[in-house]
Order: C-alpha cells, then structure tokens, then sequence
C-alpha cells in the first residue's frame, strides 16, 4: 500500500525559483481586493488588460454557422388566435378541446382575438392546433 500514490503526490510541482515561490506566497495571503488592486497596478504597469478580447476569439466557421443554424431553430411555439372567422361557436369548442377550459373561459379567449391560445408547445402540437383551429374558419399565427 506505501507504494501507491495518491492523484495528489503523483501531480509534481513546476519548478520555480525562489523569488517566484515568494511572490506565490504573498498572493496566496492576499485579501480580494488587494488582488484586485494588485491585478489594476499590473495593468497600468504593463498596459495590458487581464480580460479576453471576445472579438478575438472566433470559432471555426463550421461550428458558428451551425450554432447560429440552431439557434434560429425555434423549439418553443406560441399558438395565437388571430381571427375568429364566421364559425364563432365551432372555435369556441375547439378551443375548449385543446386547453381545457371551461365554457366561459373559452368564449372570452375567442372574443379577445388575437390572443394566445398555447405557448411554449413543440413544433408538431403548435402544427396540430394549427390544423384543427383553422379547420373550422379561425386564422392562427405561430410564434
């Protein structure tokens, strides 16, 4: 068993000199905002920043345009009835299969068009609500 090590003495430390190991030191028993003070006089010192330039960084060309490809492509819908058409009573029971609601509470939603029927559905719930609602003279927008 002596001979096994530990994660922690198998990591050897990098070799510093002296003046370095001191200076570690010191940082190591400074407060936060002497840190802080530490890293602004370096900076003034220098003229260097201790932040990344996010400009500078830029990803393959691959993977930002299917990154930005992914985050056009919307996950989450919202279902909104925009136009209640001539079938005023045909919507109202449709709306009720699809929320839930009562009598009342679906009428109101019916005449406050436009007004959110669902939000945050997938793609294919918001299509299918989409399909029944309009199948019965209503206009829905999708967004």
């Amino acid at each position: 068993m002596s001979e096994e090590k530990t994660a922690k003495e198998v990591k050897e430390k990098p070799k510093t000199s002296k003046k370095v190991d001191e200076l570690i030191e010191s940082i190591g028993d400074m407060t936060v905002i002497e840190l802080s003070n530490l890293v602004k006089a370096l900076e003034e010192k220098f003229g260097v920043s201790a932040q990344i330039p996010f400009a500078g960084i830029a990803a393959p060309a691959g993977v930002a345009s299917a990154a930005q490809a992914q985050a056009e492509e919307k996950t989450a819908f919202t279902v909104i009835l925009a136009e209640v058409g001539p079938q005023k009573i045909q919507v109202i029971k449709e709306i009720r299969a699809i929320t839930n609601l009562g009598l009342k509470e679906a009428k109101d939603l019916v005449e406050a068009a436009p007004k959110p029927i669902k939000e945050n559905v997938t793609k294919e719930e918001a299509d299918s609500i989409k399909a029944k609602v309009e199948a019965v003279g209503a206009k829905i927008e999708l967004k």
